[in-house]
């Protein structure tokens, strides 16, 4: 008896399914070579050149490189080659279906408020767009597969993971490009709205960056050190003290001195081109004139 899903296959494609005697796919004559031929070349044995494949992938390319060596070459029995022979069996074959039968794309899965779906008790990142949407999910080889109706109303593939296990979920960062680094919390969003704080995001980048980061530093006396980097600005140019700002952000300072401290620095710095190099006429390493004294 055939399974009720491979008949609904078999109508999909407009063809009928055959059964061959269980767990015996040689007694089939039309698939009896081609189960002979793949154990001999492709199936690692101690008698093949190749001892095993490393992942499924490779099997598939094999399979590939198999299939286009034997369909190039001239059948024994018809004295054709395989693949003209289906240029021709083309003209009278039925079109198939524009998209396949949805029990071969997978379990159907629906797609969380967090971007995930559940598969075998692991979670996986699924790309923006299909919160809330049914996608299917089947397994080829060591990878999942996503399927989903895109926007164009097609069915794609939309991403592929490698097999997971329990406790090990498989979230992709660029999944959540509106959450940093794949946290969902969201950054906050510099909203200048009086005069000091508009002239103070005006500075630069690294002005923007100071705040953010000084917030969750728990650095005090904010709007003072914001009015005192408006007042250098003003001085020295705004470049200078945008890039102190985003130095002093990067390495955690807020201190009421720091910005005076990295804006020195930074004046007493020597440009990169003149800065000395270690070589073989300078070295800190300790000389070795004090032992000259030693067994004296």
């Amino acid at each position: 008896m055939r399974h009720p899903q491979m008949v609904a296959a078999g109508r999909h494609y407009g063809c009928q399914v055959v059964s061959c005697v269980p767990y015996d796919p040689e007694s089939k004559g039309g698939a009896e070579a081609t189960v002979r031929i793949a154990k001999a070349d492709l199936v690692p044995t101690d008698a093949n050149l190749l001892a095993a494949y490393d992942t499924f992938a490779e099997l598939a390319d094999a399979c590939l490189t198999w299939c286009d060596a034997v369909n190039s070459r001239r059948h024994r029995a018809t004295g054709q080659i395989p693949a003209d022979r289906l240029d021709i069996e083309r003209t009278t074959l039925h079109v198939l279906p524009i998209e396949p039968l949805a029990l071969a794309l997978g379990e159907e899965r629906l797609v969380g408020s967090d971007r995930t779906i559940s598969f075998n008790a692991v979670r996986y990142s699924t790309p923006p767009g299909y919160t809330g949407s049914r996608v299917w999910c089947r397994v080829v080889g060591e990878e999942l597969s996503i399927t989903a109706r895109t926007n164009s109303g097609d069915l794609s593939e939309i991403w592929r993971h490698e097999l997971s296990t329990p406790g090990v979920p498989q979230i992709i960062d660029e999944h959540y490009p509106d959450h940093p680094d794949g946290r969902s919390i969201h950054q906050p969003r510099l909203r200048p709205r009086s005069e000091a704080e508009i002239a103070f995001v005006g500075i630069g980048p690294g002005a923007g960056r100071w705040l953010k980061e000084a917030g969750p530093a728990g650095a005090t006396r904010i709007r003072a050190k914001m009015a005192r980097a408006v007042e250098l600005a003003t001085v020295l140019g705004n470049d200078r003290v945008d890039q102190a700002l985003g130095l002093a952000a990067t390495a955690g300072r807020f201190a009421d001195g720091d910005l005076l401290s990295i804006l020195g620095h930074i004046a007493d710095s020597k440009p990169a081109g003149e800065v000395v190099r270690a070589d073989e006429s300078h070295s800190v390493q300790n000389g070795t004139s004090g032992w000259q004294a030693l067994g004296r």
